[in-house]
């Protein structure tokens, strides 16, 4: 669900003391101003996070102090916002509304992307019938998502687990479990995969099983007749 201003009005309380009393001269209006602009526009920009505040940390843009609540840091849950302090980080303005004085900067989108982008990267490099050992992250109804590593992921369909009918996929495979799996088809940027394709078929017969069928030969008969033929005495 989408944050909104509301999602942060006591964080931003607790950072007014940090963000001025409201009083705009010109270099600030003029500050503001480009912030509105970068809100519209969704540019990335990069600030230096200049203190840690309760709910996030507060960082200079233009010679203001912005706001950037602990859920736009990071993609992951932040417990502690003190590895951030000094550092430079890419964010796109979220808000700006110079009647408040409320700044609020977000490096969440930034990070989504980046991540979406390296994931198509490594997509392109996923073939199918490539085999891959993974592990079992999510089990459902219709099937079992496996982590590749590197940020991939798959779905093994019910079906394609076993020969064998399976019913629910939790009755033979748990999540952390190892697997090996083979990718089956790659659509719409999704990844199927199959176990079973991995495992011989124990109703199909091997190769050592399977009968032996000798080649038809013109004129061969088994009577004494046809195997006294050419034989000169």
């Amino acid at each position: 669900m989408e944050e909104t201003m509301k999602d942060f009005e006591k964080e931003l309380e607790d950072s007014y003391s940090l963000m001025g009393d409201g009083v705009h001269d010109t270099d600030s209006l003029l500050a503001w101003k480009k912030a509105e602009e970068l809100k519209a526009s969704q540019e990335n920009i990069t600030v230096t996070v200049t203190g840690i505040v309760k709910g996030g940390v507060v960082a200079d843009f233009e010679g203001m102090r912005a706001f950037i609540p602990t859920s736009k840091l990071s993609l992951d849950r932040i417990n502690d916002c003190n590895p951030f302090l000094g550092k430079e980080i890419e964010v796109r303005v979220s808000e700006a509304k110079m009647d408040e004085d409320k700044l609020i900067l977000s490096a969440k989108e930034i990070l989504k992307e980046q991540k979406e982008l390296s994931r198509k990267q490594k997509m392109s490099d996923v073939k199918v019938g490539q085999v891959f050992h993974g592990t079992v992250a999510t089990i459902k109804e219709y099937g079992a998502f496996i982590d590749l590593g590197d940020g991939l992921s798959g779905l093994v369909h019910v079906s394609q687990i076993s020969h064998e009918r399976v019913k629910f996929p939790g009755d033979v495979l748990k999540e952390g479990q190892e697997v090996d799996v083979k990718v089956i088809e790659i659509k719409d940027g999704k990844i199927s995969l199959s176990m079973k394709a991995l495992i011989e078929n124990p109703e199909e017969p091997s190769a050592e099983e399977a009968p032996i069928k000798l080649p038809e030969a013109e004129g061969i008969g088994t009577s004494l007749g046809d195997l006294l033929k050419g034989i000169k005495l």
